[in-house]
């Protein structure tokens, strides 16, 4: 190990541990790093440049755009009630409604944070009327919050495939199965424990509906109507692209307009004041995500340059000679990183180390974007640093304490099941896009047995 990367690697941990924005340690570390081998640094502005310089990047700024116009355009009242319709009636209901509206949420915001901001101040008081308690509603909402990197369109899908040069279309397909199989997973799991969370002394209202048929089947065609134009902008977005009509900056663009014209004039609940606010967001959120990805990708090419990357694929080869043990570690890296570091830059940093060993065993790079962006979910709700706990309870006013047991039991009982599912399985990511786009597209599946 070189002086030059025991002083990049000082560097990072240490202003990691002194809470220096993560983008400026990515720059700082490999600035010091080269200086101290004596190697001119030059390279750290073109890497810089060139990460940021391609049309991913503008994909990535529509759909950041299209999911906080969403959020403050009064759509989630409607997928809440479209979502009640189908599954309130059941046991546990309303924690079913609570996984549902996440799932429709996550195809319209593409990330997981505009969901726990929308979902958890509208259904964390309705269901306490009907004995629900506020904990209980905040750790599904928190938990199922990842499912928007999961179901396309995924910003952290577009990210992978900057870093890698996938097919966009191929990865935002791979992970839809693991999402769905998630959702449902969850959904079975309230069945289960939902009532050990109901008291009785807090409702104040009883669950509406009829159990008859054509009622129920009314109320879901009224609900859904009304939802109707919600569900427009995913299906144009979906359509585009793998009709082949735009690319997925286009897709992008026409969703931003698409979001304008429901939120103003037919919702009607976009004004001016929402509309700069929800624009602002975007320009801060663009802002950290570029220097982000810009000063990842110069620390990951500095790790890459002074041969970290390699000398991980060799130990690991050198290490174990099974794929399965290989992939098991994989996880485990980016699961416990993600316990520390937000979502981007663990895509950012951990998929250049990894590649290289990845590229050596002839794993699919499609199914790796599965793999990682399960992965990266997962960590969304791990503590210590589980940002999507923090916003809950924020928003919620319930303890990280009181939000943390319930989590966990959505994630062992539920999460690390469908991981080892995506990870062990490559059908369960690479069937659908093989179906879609074809063989050409997606490559050869991953051997692992």
């Amino acid at each position: 190990m070189s002086i030059g990367l025991i002083v990049a690697l000082s560097v990072f941990l240490i202003g990691l541990v002194s809470a220096i924005p993560m983008a400026w340690l990515f720059l700082g570390a490999p600035y010091f790093g080269t200086i101290a081998d004596g190697a001119n640094p030059g390279f750290i502005p073109g890497t810089f440049y060139h990460a940021i310089n391609n049309s991913t990047m503008l994909a990535i700024a529509f759909f950041v755009y299209a999911g906080s116009l969403i959020s403050v355009s009064g759509l989630a009242d409607r997928i809440v009630r479209f979502s009640y319709a189908l599954v309130g009636k059941i046991r546990g209901g309303m924690g079913a409604v609570a996984v549902v509206a996440t799932l429709f949420m996550s195809t319209l915001t593409g990330s997981a944070m505009p969901s726990i901001s929308a979902l958890v101040p509208l259904l964390v008081p309705r269901l306490k009327k009907f004995g629900y308690q506020a904990k209980y509603t905040t750790a599904i909402l928190c938990s199922t919050s990842f499912l928007g990197y999961l179901i396309p369109p995924s910003i952290p899908a577009l990210i992978y495939c900057l870093l890698t040069q996938q097919s966009v279309a191929a990865v935002f397909l791979s992970t839809l199965f693991p999402g769905l199989l998630l959702a449902f997973g969850y959904c079975i799991l309230n069945y289960f424990i939902c009532p050990q969370y109901i008291d009785k002394s807090l409702i104040t209202e009883e669950i509406p509906g009829s159990e008859n048929f054509s009622a129920r089947a009314k109320e879901i065609g009224i609900s859904g109507w009304y939802a109707l134009p919600a569900f427009g902008c995913p299906l144009l977005i979906l359509v585009g692209i793998y009709g082949g009509f735009c690319t997925p900056s286009e897709a992008g663009s026409l969703a931003v307009v698409y979001c304008l014209f429901v939120g103003f004039f037919v919702y009607r609940e976009l004004t001016l004041k929402k509309f700069w606010g929800a624009t602002f967001s975007t320009l801060i959120s663009m802002g950290v995500i570029v220097v982000l990805i810009a000063g990842g990708t110069v620390f990951a090419r500095y790790l890459v340059r002074v041969g970290v990357a390699q000398d991980l694929a060799n130990f690991m080869l050198g290490m174990f000679d099974s794929r399965i043990l290989i992939l098991l570690t994989v996880n485990v890296f980016f699961l416990f990183i993600g316990m520390f570091i937000e979502a981007a830059p663990v895509l950012i940093l951990g998929v250049p180390l990894v590649l290289p060993l990845m590229q050596a065993i002839d794993m699919n790079l499609v199914h790796l974007g599965a793999i990682v962006i399960v992965n990266i979910g997962l960590g969304v709700m791990t503590p210590p640093f589980a940002m999507s706990i923090f916003i809950g309870s924020r928003l919620s006013g319930c303890s990280y304490s009181e939000l943390l047991p319930i989590m966990m039991k959505f994630f062992f009982w539920v999460g690390l099941p469908v991981l080892l599912l995506t990870t062990y399985f490559p059908a369960l990511s690479l069937w659908l896009p093989t179906q879609v786009l074809g063989a050409q597209v997606v490559g050869p599946w991953s051997r692992l047995w």
